[in-house]
């Protein structure tokens, strides 16, 4: 252990880092019930996705500990996943295999560029205010995909209209009130920084909708709303072959080549910079950056993010990220890869667990989404609104509200990117933008009139 990992340099022990481990998981454990959910709408088969989901979350664990030797856990990424699900699958019209290739092909470039200077390249053209709206942006787009879950929103008389609670009480009403008290559980615990806080909120909401079902408060109608009880069996393993290697099983008949070159550019900015930003943003706290404020060990990290991606792609699910999560690991004294390849076996372990993980009901993943999007938007906060400020602070307020506006991250990234070239050029700025962002919003005007 010592030799592998640098215990003591890194003053730390088998014990401290362990347990990390056991923390970090618990924080992220609830992405085993939300990404099958989420990924389920798109057509894919739950149980597959699970499994698919673990594997994945080893490989990247595994690939951080022994690679980076950081203690930074990966698995399936929140927001990006939605994207996958609900705009390229059920809003543009792509199967499910198209879109995992898509992923795959945007695994493979981020191998290519973590293993260039590439990547600083594009980080850079990308102006901060930009980085911190997309992680708002998406923030507020899945916490309106876990409110459109939890049947709290709907289409009414106006665009999004709230539910009556009293018309469907027995269904959809309690549903999205046992969503807004899961909601609430999750948001006392993390305030009370309790570990696991997401993880166990979706628990106590679940176990909350059996004892209603149980006392006749809810009632499953078999056509939308199920039985809550959990199903007690053997995981089927062979679930997995429904969408291992599937996306090699293309058909490309229903694809526009433009559109799917935004879809895989929207797939790699989310995860570049996501990637980076939590890696940058963990280090911070673990007190492992150096003087210049930068990660000695960021491109072995970078590069087991692209390989974990690549391999989820392979297996079965959407982008595998590094997870901000891995904070609650490192406050907990994780320093080295031990503390990850932990996590990584845990994620393994759960895939004995899989029929329960998928039996949990939307309703209680919902509240779930809603407080990710809520950490999402904490970003908000280092973006400069005040009026020296506002050729950076308007672009990013436009990228933020038209990705739940317009129900797509890849259009909030391209009308981010076209308005601040456009703002910028004509306040007389033209100077402090990358050259690579002229390309990137002529591309993204393209699109829109010839698409």
């Amino acid at each position: 252990m010592e030799k592998i990992f640098k215990l003591k340099k890194n003053k730390t022990t088998v014990g401290t880092e362990m347990l990390a481990g056991l923390i970090t998981f618990m924080t992220m454990a609830y992405i085993l019930a939300v990404n099958p959910s989420i990924l389920g709408a798109a057509g894919m088969d739950k149980t597959a996705v699970m499994l698919a989901t673990c594997i994945a979350s080893f490989i990247g664990c595994l690939c951080m500990g022994l690679m980076a030797n950081l203690p930074f856990a990966l698995s399936a990424g929140m927001g990006i996943n939605a994207f996958m699900a609900n705009t390229v699958c059920l809003g543009m019209g792509y199967t499910w295999q198209v879109a995992l290739f898509a992923v795959f092909i945007e695994g493979i470039i981020f191998i290519i560029l973590s293993l260039t200077n590439v990547r600083e390249a594009i980080f850079n053209s990308i102006p901060l205010s930009l980085k911190y709206a997309v992680s708002v942006g998406i923030g507020i787009y899945i916490a309106l995909i876990g409110m459109e879950n939890a049947g709290l929103v709907g289409n009414g008389n106006t665009l999004l209209e709230m539910v009556d609670f009293d018309a469907s009480f027995k269904t959809r009403g309690i549903c999205a009130l046992l969503a807004i008290i899961g909601f609430l559980i999750i948001a006392i615990l993390h305030v009370r920084k309790i570990h696991g806080a997401i993880f166990i909120g979706i628990l106590a909401t679940w176990i909350l909708g059996i004892i209603c079902q149980l006392t006749g408060i809810y009632e499953p109608d078999n056509q939308q709303y199920f039985s809550l009880l959990p199903e007690i069996s053997f995981t089927d393993f062979s679930a997995l072959g429904k969408t291992a290697g599937k996306c090699f099983d293309l058909d490309f008949s229903n694809v526009k080549i433009m559109d799917y070159i935004l879809v895989v550019f929207a797939f790699l900015f989310v995860d570049v910079f996501d990637t980076i930003g939590t890696l940058i943003g963990v280090s911070a706290k673990a007190e492992m950056l150096d003087k210049d404020g930068k990660l000695e060990k960021i491109k072995p990290a970078l590069l087991a993010d692209a390989v974990a991606t690549t391999a989820g792609a392979v297996l079965g699910t959407s982008t595998t990220t590094t997870f901000i999560e891995s904070a609650s690991g490192v406050a907990a004294g994780g320093r080295t890869g031990l503390t990850a390849i932990t996590t990584g076996v845990l994620f393994l372990v759960s895939m004995l667990l899989a029929p329960v993980f998928v039996s949990i009901p939307s309703f209680a993943t919902a509240s779930a989404l809603v407080f990710v999007g809520f950490m999402m938007f904490t970003t908000i906060t280092k973006i400069k609104l005040d009026d020296d400020n506002l050729t950076e602070a308007i672009p990013a307020y436009i990228c933020i509200i038209t990705m739940p506006l317009f129900y797509s991250i890849s259009n909030g990234i391209s009308m981010g990117v076209i308005s601040y070239v456009l703002i910028n050029v004509f306040c007389g700025k033209a100077k402090k933008i990358n050259p690579i962002l002229y390309v990137l919003s002529v591309l993204f005007i393209f699109k829109y009139i010839f698409l």
